[in-house]
């Protein structure tokens, strides 16, 4: 799909300077730019790159003005950045307006769903699965049983969510990310051997969650596992049965929750955390990456390491680690000296 500078300048609300008739049909950077491409400039230290830029069309603050001659079209706005990032969304948008139902695919009898859906080839439709209006489902997706999708959500190739689970409005989930697979359950005999208990629960999120490429969220043994409003998890995280996230919490890659945790709101787990199972985190709660978690975390504290300590502890703590052969050496010839004397 192609489009003139003036069509996008009017989408940004920015003018045109050059030729507002040019056309572009894709998006770069602006060292990189090609013929027919679209790119912007936000900040200085690319500003050399304007001169040289093959890219049909860029963005610029309202601020700009050349030193030397260029060949790009410049569309002029307030924040290039901001109005980029808006181009970005509507791009997205128009690259994912998909529409109709491909086949094969099944949809039971009992399945309902919305206006405007798109269900992508040799997906599946369990029974009694409600879908709101404007849903995007990709090819080779599973919708089991009872399942419930909220209006404007989009499902990426190839997930699967099972029975009895609810999926907000406006989520995102992307390929590969498995919801409400059975927790890990498992109960020991005298003989040694593990017997399942059975997972009898669902998984629950709410509106404007997103959830990364090969995620998977356990449903709860009994009850549901929740992943509140606004929650945003990275790609390969493992939350287990039972988990409560807090609404605007973000979570980064290989993050690993155990069962019956609860995270509070609006806090920030950097990647390949291992949070250990039945404790409390509480709200605004920052724990940087590769961080052991083994305790109850009150509101707002920052932490680092295994097992984690207050974020300030460990840097100190740090310091001392890194000095031990020193430190160790200054023992040695301590003691040796003492002895000779």
């Amino acid at each position: 799909m192609k489009f003139t500078a003036q069509q996008i300048a009017e989408i940004l609300e920015g003018d045109v300077v050059g030729d507002s008739n040019i056309k572009v049909s894709k998006l770069s950077k602006i060292e990189e730019g090609v013929e027919e491409s679209l790119t912007f400039l936000a900040n200085p230290k690319y500003t050399s790159h304007i001169y040289t830029t093959k890219a049909s069309v860029t963005i610029v603050n309202k601020s700009f003005t050349p030193e030397s001659a260029i060949s790009t079209t410049l569309i002029k706005v307030d924040d290039a950045y901001k109005a980029f990032s808006k181009l970005l969304e509507y791009y997205n948008q128009v690259k994912l307006n998909k529409s109709g139902i491909e086949m094969p695919s099944h949809i039971s009898e009992t399945a309902k769903y919305g206006d405007n859906l798109y269900l992508g080839a040799f997906s599946y439709l369990g029974d009694n699965v409600v879908i709101g209006d404007n849903v995007k489902i990709f090819p080779n997706t599973y919708i089991g049983d009872n399942v419930t999708i909220g209006d404007n959500t989009v499902i990426f190739a190839g997930s699967k969510i099972y029975s009895e689970c609810v999926v907000g409005k406006y989520c995102v989930i992307n390929s590969g990310v498995i919801i409400g697979a059975d927790g890990f359950g498992f109960s020991p005999n005298e003989d040694g051997e593990y017997k399942k208990v059975p997972q009898i629960g669902n998984v629950i999120l709410e509106d404007f969650v997103d959830v990364g490429a090969a995620t998977t969220i356990d449903r709860a043994t009994l009850g549901s596992t929740i992943i509140r409003r606004g929650v945003k998890l990275d790609n390969q995280i493992q939350i287990a049965h039972n988990v409560e996230i807090g609404k605007n919490t973000v979570i980064a890659a290989q993050t690993g929750i155990a069962g019956s945790t609860k995270i509070g709101e609006n806090c920030q787990i950097g990647g390949q955390v291992g949070i250990v199972g039945h404790i409390s985190i509480g709200n605004n709660v920052k724990i940087q990456a590769q961080s052991g978690i083994s305790r109850n975390i009150k509101d707002n504290e920052v932490l680092q390491g295994s097992p984690a300590l207050a974020y300030a502890d460990f840097n100190k703590s740090y310091v001392h680690f890194k000095n031990l052969p020193k430190i160790v050496k200054s023992l040695n010839d301590l003691e040796k000296n003492n002895g000779h004397s």
